[in-house]
């Protein structure tokens, strides 16, 4: 299961779980960063480093950092700059 929380402008989502279970949630997070409104700051929390998905945000536009919060904890953080 995901964690998908609006806080404000920020965007928390929680994938770590699935992840590890094998699944791939790429797709449902594009779909929710393409329907955000512009401003919004998402914070997505990852077991590993992510950088298929910090590729995707980044031939989207956006700038994305990864910091890695504790062993098997990363934090990809982007910022919805523009209509995508």
């Amino acid at each position: 299961m995901s964690s998908f929380q609006i806080e404000g402008q920020r965007a928390v989502i929680d994938i770590r779980e699935r992840v590890l279970k094998g699944e791939h949630p790429r797709r449902e997070i594009l779909n929710f960063v393409k329907t955000a409104p512009v401003g919004t700051i998402f914070k997505i929390h990852l077991p590993h480093r992510g950088e298929p998905l910090v590729a995707t945000f980044q031939s989207l536009g956006m700038n994305a950092i990864v910091n890695e919060v504790e062993l098997a904890h990363f934090r990809l953080m982007a910022i919805k700059m523009n209509e995508i």
